[in-house]
């Protein structure tokens, strides 16, 4: 059945369900090998670093907190190339495909020539901030490195989605799986100073990750320059005044990029509140959001076939499919999720293993990493809703929910919890969870309303 089959409503409930999850996996599938090998990339820098030096992981942890956010916002300003792709796809329109990608890859550069230049004055932006100058200066020395990779990897993001929007996402598979291959190798070559390598520390995993980020940016490129049917698809075709008229393409992704900047964003501020702790509760907030995003990258999956199914239903004006879809999004990413907070529930000691030797900092994530198997339904849970509402064709109600939920509730309630009782690293994680619980139930409140109109 493919997604835009539609499911007969004369079948059983039962039947249409089991129909949904089987649509539903197989749509998600290519989506969470992706996105999971972006965190899978992260966790072994993680770990790495980690493994090196407590105080060297809250150098990395600093400078990712803005690195994720700017990662974040660039994945959602880049989602038109997708959209416009599969639009020019399914319309029989096959050299437009290649002229969406050609508008794109300039876009992509720009945005990623901004994102440099923004992580220049990370020093200045951490002492602002209330960190404390040795952190600072550590964390603004990584976020640079970091910076130089970031055209690179807005090269592999729009490229990977103009392939996705073909319906082709194992070329972006395979360069994902590989670079982290060559990920894991250079940072135990540049961390820990192996095979005659300069001992870098955490600096030294930020070289690695900018290094495999051009890499797969420009191999996805070239794959697309010289793949055997580039003609049929128009890619090398002059795409015309790229920034003008690239204009819808660029406005379909200004509310998944708000979104998803103030989501993560958030998740930033709630880690300068560590900083401004110890660098001790940095390193373990580093490590407790890393696992927790493991996971959530297979909620994003779930949620992005989600928003197709909905999408589908919705297009149909078949408004009791619209809402089973959407429903069962939401059920499975929760089932799963579920299951792996069972893990993080009953083996957080071995888990804070696998990212620091140690000891201090192993006891002070362990408690964290249980605590997260709360958070992890509820986090994924919003996702698939905020996706399902896309789906249904609401925009920027979802993103203002957002902002309600991160940014008007989590960073005060932290503060709150952090700084007026006391609750340390803790609070933070438990910020998390209230607020999560707020945006799935507000989301998914406004898509059973939707639904019933």
């Amino acid at each position: 059945m493919s997604a835009a089959a539609p499911i007969p409503a004369e079948l059983p409930l039962r039947v249409r369900l089991r129909a949904h999850v089987a649509e539903l996996t197989r749509l998600a599938a290519p989506a969470i090998v992706s996105r999971a090998g972006l965190m899978v990339m992260a966790a072994v820098d993680t770990a790495i670093v980690g493994r090196y030096a407590a105080q060297e992981l809250a150098y990395y942890g600093l400078a990712h907190l803005p690195g994720q956010v700017m990662a974040a916002t660039g994945v959602g300003l880049a989602m038109g190339t997708v959209a416009m792709t599969a639009h020019a796809f399914g319309a029989g329109n096959d050299r437009e495909c290649g002229r969406v990608w050609r508008r794109s890859v300039p876009y992509a550069l720009l945005l990623g020539l901004l994102f440099a230049l923004a992580s220049l004055p990370g020093e200045m932006f951490y002492r602002l901030t209330g960190q404390a100058p040795d952190l600072a200066a550590g964390g603004g020395a990584v976020l640079a490195v970091l910076g130089l990779g970031m055209p690179g990897m807005m090269l592999y993001i729009t490229t990977g989605f103009f392939l996705e929007g073909l319906k082709r996402p194992v070329p972006g598979m395979v360069a994902m799986i590989v670079g982290n291959i060559v990920n894991a190798v250079l940072n135990l070559g540049l961390v820990w100073g192996q095979w005659g390598l300069p001992e870098l520390g955490a600096i030294g995993s930020a070289w690695a990750t900018t290094g495999v980020r051009w890499v797969m940016g420009l191999g996805l490129v070239a794959y697309v320059w010289w793949m055997h049917d580039q003609e049929r698809w128009g890619v090398r075709l002059n795409p015309g005044r790229w920034w003008r008229d690239s204009h819808a393409q660029r406005h379909l992704g200004y509310a998944a990029g708000l979104s998803l900047a103030v989501e993560s964003g958030a998740f930033a501020a709630l880690g300068l509140f560590a900083g401004m702790i110890s660098p001790l509760a940095l390193a373990a907030y580093t490590i407790g959001l890393n696992l927790t995003a493991l996971p959530f990258m297979a909620a994003v999956g779930l949620a992005s076939a989600t928003a197709v199914r909905v999408a589908v239903a919705y297009g149909r004006g078949d408004r009791q499919d619209m809402a089973l879809a959407g429903w069962t999004g939401l059920g499975v990413t929760s089932a799963f999720l579920a299951c792996v907070g069972l893990l993080f529930r009953f083996a957080p000691e071995s888990l804070a293993a696998i990212y620091t030797t140690d000891a201090e900092l192993a006891a002070f994530v362990a408690p964290l990493i249980a605590f997260t198997a709360l958070v992890l339904v509820a986090d994924g849970g919003q996702a698939v809703m905020g996706n399902a509402l896309r789906g249904r064709n609401d925009v920027w109600i979802p993103t203002v929910l957002h902002f309600i939920s991160y940014g008007l509730v989590m960073i005060p309630v932290s503060a709150l919890l952090v700084f007026v009782l006391d609750r340390g690293v803790l609070g933070l994680f438990e910020a998390i969870l209230i607020a999560s619980i707020v945006s799935v139930t507000i989301l998914g409140a406004r898509f059973a309303w939707l639904c019933r109109r």
